[in-house]
């Protein structure tokens, strides 16, 4: 906050928070004015801060709609609203919750980046899929809200309707694909009513390989999903046909499906980035492994990512070691700038012992609320940060926390979370054994589900403590996610209680080294050239292969595509590799062209060639032997000499004009010990 130019309203909430203004005031910079009850009799102070025309943060968020209605008259005033109340000053612990007080005050003011959006159009075109009554009950309701075809699988006696308001066709979808505004549907057992249906409701002659494509689907089969995480997939309601509420619920919410809808973009990707896969071999497929929804598949070298299935849990850019895949709400650098601002303003002001509390809107939130309400609140020491999905966060953004001098990091999810959470666990343990390794504490990252507030807070409570640095980090992150996190990680090595060089890592981890079988490499670059964030790398000038640790993502693309599979990882953080310029794998000396004296090949490998041709192969012999020199050349003189020389290099011996017996003897021998099959 810039204190010259913004004013900070704080509130005792009509005294029921024990705020200490000393506190905020260390911490914020700003013109303090503190009130018993600023949306009521003190709301005067607010319009007096308005009049002065400088940027207000008001720590209230309940009243924010009031506030923003008395400042409809000064629209060039920016207003900012944070909770200190349910967040802090409502809790057992509130008098010492100043410091934490000035955090969420300073972090509140760091500006997030705006959020990209993806529109799915309706025109209402709906597919209502059933077996029996209960999906044409449920056609009748919707027939004056969406253009309604219905769909049973193995129907059995329906009674045949009087008027065919809606088409009722006879199928099993075998596939589907797709989302609100575009969804196709393959469909075997496809046939048609008869028009003749007497008592019960027939069928005409069936078929498969239909295709049906729609807006929106309704599930009432009673079947399996259509969908991985169905859940989560716009457009598509499913609801148990023996579940009458359910029913109800997923009537009423597909009668709504008309028109346009945004939602967020959830993931930046660069396809130049991604380490899925070089020449038709498969390097990385961690995201392939966790997206809940199958909005990733394969694409080619990278994977392509289908922005209007994404559900946005994040796990993809958690995972993702290139960056390729990065979150956007917000991105990696905007949310690490707020726990930057959090974390050194609470110890500016005064506090000891930061715990991060990461928590999303939709759980996280209620559960923080009602534990302020109606439990002993949040401890003093846990700064609560509010994210979309905490299976968004990578291990940059809890190693940043113990950067910057927290000293510990809590995830909390549903007890039965919305979202796969395997990535978020991988991503927690490596993070735990990394600080521990280097001296923050062990256990200090921890994922805490549960939906009992009170369970909440003894769960917190029962956090180890863990050790804060004494020289905590100050960068400002910023940039594409890769490089956020290497600096992270070497700000997180500095600020270390007890650095060690090397961290062994599990199977899986985004960094690590490559170890070299030299005797075996025959320096073909077969890596190199495989190897998608350059890592792995040659030398122009000679023959050479170089390795940059902090580079490798442990892809898997050089040990799988190595010809003479040499090459093996190492899961590990290593920072003094890191720190340490290109290390050179394998050397050779070159070979020089005989004809031009340029360097190609290596010399053992053209003396290895060389060795093997003469071995009285009937090719290079006698007068043949010239042949030699051609291998002695680079390509472009090889092909010179082969052209001015006019000599075919497969050729056989001339055969002469009249054989001997000796000669077709001899003829018959080459023939046979001949391996290129040439003559």
């Amino acid at each position: 906050m810039n204190g010259a130019k913004s004013r900070l309203l704080i509130c005792t909430c009509e005294k029921t928070i024990p705020l200490d203004a000393q506190a905020i005031g260390r911490g914020c910079a700003a013109n303090l004015t503190q009130a018993n009850q600023l949306c009521g009799r003190d709301v005067g102070q607010f319009k007096a801060a308005l009049a002065e025309g400088e940027q207000i943060t008001v720590a209230c968020t309940q009243e924010a709609p009031l506030f923003k209605e008395v400042a409809e008259d000064f629209p060039q005033v920016p207003l900012t609203f944070v909770n200190i109340r349910e967040t802090g000053g409502w809790s057992k612990d509130a008098a010492a919750a100043g410091p934490k007080a000035a955090a969420l005050i300073a972090a509140a003011s760091e500006e997030m980046p705006p959020i990209s959006l993806v529109t799915l159009e309706s025109g209402g075109i709906a597919l209502i899929y059933g077996r029996d009554e209960v999906a044409i009950d449920a056609a009748k309701r919707l027939a004056d809200h969406l253009d309604i075809t219905v769909i049973l699988t193995k129907p059995h006696d329906l009674t045949p309707r009087a008027v065919n308001e809606f088409p009722v066709l006879k199928g099993t979808i075998r596939n589907a694909r797709g989302y609100l505004g575009k969804f196709e549907l393959d469909i075997d057992d496809y046939a048609l009513p008869s028009p003749s249906s007497r008592d019960k409701l027939l069928f005409g002659t069936a078929r498969n390989g239909a295709t049906s494509t729609c807006d929106l689907v309704l599930d009432l089969s009673g079947g399996l999903p259509l969908f991985p995480a169905h859940e989560l997939r716009p457009g598509y309601l499913r609801a148990d046909p023996r579940d009458r509420a359910a029913v109800e619920r997923a009537i009423s919410d597909a009668s709504n499906l008309v028109g346009t809808f945004d939602k967020p973009r959830f993931i930046h990707f660069e396809d130049s980035l991604c380490a899925h896969s070089r020449s038709n071999i498969t390097g990385c497929t961690r995201c392939l492994d966790l997206c809940p929804t199958g909005a990733i598949t394969p694409n080619g070298n990278a994977v392509a990512i289908d922005p209007n299935v994404c559900a946005g849990c994040g796990s993809c850019a958690s995972a993702c070691p290139t960056g390729a895949a990065s979150y956007s709400l917000p991105s990696v650098d905007a949310l690490m700038r707020r726990l930057r601002t959090l974390l050194h303003t609470y110890r500016k002001a005064g506090g000891e012992n930061a715990i991060v509390l990461f928590h999303d809107g939709d759980h996280g939130e209620p559960l923080i609320d009602a534990l302020a309400r109606f439990g002993d609140g949040l401890p003093a020491n846990v700064l609560p940060v509010r994210v979309n999905e905490v299976t968004q966060l990578g291990s940059e953004a809890v190693a940043a926390i113990f950067a910057y001098g927290g000293t510990g990091a809590a995830l909390l999810t549903r007890a039965q979370p919305r979202h796969e959470t395997a990535g978020l666990q991988r991503t927690a343990d490596m993070s735990a054994t990394i600080v521990a390794a280097l001296g923050f504490g062990a256990e200090v990252v921890r994922i805490i589900q549960t939906d009992d507030p009170d369970q909440l807070r003894t769960m917190l409570d029962a956090m180890p403590a863990g050790v804060a640095s004494e020289n905590p980090a100050s960068f400002v992150p910023r940039g594409a996610k890769r490089g956020v996190l290497e600096t992270t990680f070497r700000e997180l090595h500095l600020a270390a209680p007890a650095p060690v060089d090397v961290v062994p890592l599990a199977q899986g981890a985004p960094f690590g080294g490559v170890h070299l079988n030299v005797e075996g490499c025959t320096l073909c670059h077969a890596c190199v050239t495989a190897c998608p964030t350059h890592a792995l790398s040659d030398n122009p000038d000679r023959a050479m292969l170089r390795f940059t640790e902090s580079l490798c993502v442990q892809c898997g693309l050089c040990e799988s595509t190595c010809p003479e599979d040499v090459i093996t990882l190492e899961p590990r953080l290593d920072f003094q590799a890191w720190n340490a310029p290109l290390r050179i794998l394998k050397e050779e000396e070159p070979f020089h062209c005989i004809a031009c004296g340029a360097p190609f090949g290596t010399r053992s490998s053209i003396e290895r060639v060389l060795s093997k041709l003469q071995e009285k192969h009937w090719m290079f012999e006698g007068a043949n032997a010239r042949r030699l020199d051609v291998i002695k050349m680079c390509a472009d003189c090889r092909v010179e000499a082969v052209v001015n020389e006019s000599f075919d290099p497969h050729a056989g011996p001339q055969r002469p004009p009249v054989m001997s017996t000796e000669d077709y003897l001899r003829e018959r021998e080459v023939k046979k010990n001949d391996p290129f099959g040439s003559r």
